[in-house]
C-alpha cells in the first residue's frame, strides 16, 4: 500500500521544487500551497462535521437539519425567505428538511406580524438543547486551534474565510466591529 503522505512530500513527476537558479520553483509552490491548503478545507471539514454528524444520526438527522437548527438558532424569528438565502438551497431542499424539523418539535414556525405570509421561524426547548450540543462540540475545537495558533493566526484566518467567500452580502456579516442580520 502506498503512504498517502509521501506523496504530499513530493512534487509531481516532471516538477522538480527544486529545479531553477533560486533553488525553488515558484509556481510548484503555488500550486502545491493552494492544493494543500484545499486538502486541508477537505480534512478541517470532515473533522469539524464528524462529532455533530454522529449526535444527529442518533436522533435520525443529518448535515441539512444541523445547518438549518444552526441558523434558526443563530437568528431568532428567521424567514424561510431568509433561511433560503444563507443557505442557498432550493425551496423543495428547505421544505423537506424543515418539514422533518417542525414535525419532530425542533422548530416553530408562526406568521409574520407585518407581513402575513411571512413564516417565522424558532427553535424549541428541544431545538434549543440540540444546537447547544452541537455548537458547544463545534466550539470546542474551534477554540482549541484558536488557542493554540494566537490571536494574529486568528485573524488571518478570518481574513482567508472572508477571501473564500465569494458573495457580498455574506461577507458583510462579519465585518470587523458588528455583525449583521
Amino acid at each position: 500500500m502506498t503512504d498517502i503522505n509521501s506523496s504530499l512530500r513530493s512534487p509531481p513527476a516532471g516538477l522538480n521544487p527544486s529545479a531553477g537558479k533560486a533553488g525553488v520553483n515558484p509556481l510548484f509552490l503555488r500550486e502545491e500551497e493552494l492544493r494543500q491548503a484545499i486538502e486541508m478545507f477537505f480534512y478541517a471539514y470532515r473533522d469539524f462535521i464528524g462529532e455533530p454528524d454522529e449526535i444527529l444520526a442518533d436522533k435520525g438527522l443529518g448535515r441539512a437539519h444541523h445547518r438549518v437548527i444552526y441558523f434558526v438558532g443563530r437568528y431568532p424569528g428567521a424567514t424561510v425567505s431568509s433561511l433560503l438565502g444563507i443557505l442557498k438551497i432550493t425551496k423543495q431542499s428547505l421544505s423537506r428538511v424543515l418539514g422533518q424539523l417542525l414535525e419532530e418539535g425542533y422548530i416553530t414556525q408562526r406568521q409574520g406580524t407585518t407581513d402575513r405570509r411571512q413564516r417565522l421561524l424558532d427553535l424549541t426547548e428541544k431545538g434549543r438543547a440540540l444546537e447547544a450540543q452541537l455548537t458547544a462540540v463545534q466550539s470546542k475545537r474551534v477554540a482549541g486551534a484558536f488557542r493554540e495558533a494566537g490571536a494574529e493566526a486568528v485573524e488571518g484566518f478570518r481574513k482567508v474565510m472572508l477571501g473564500v467567500m465569494s458573495d457580498a452580502d455574506d461577507r458583510s456579516r462579519f465585518e470587523t466591529g458588528r455583525r449583521r442580520r
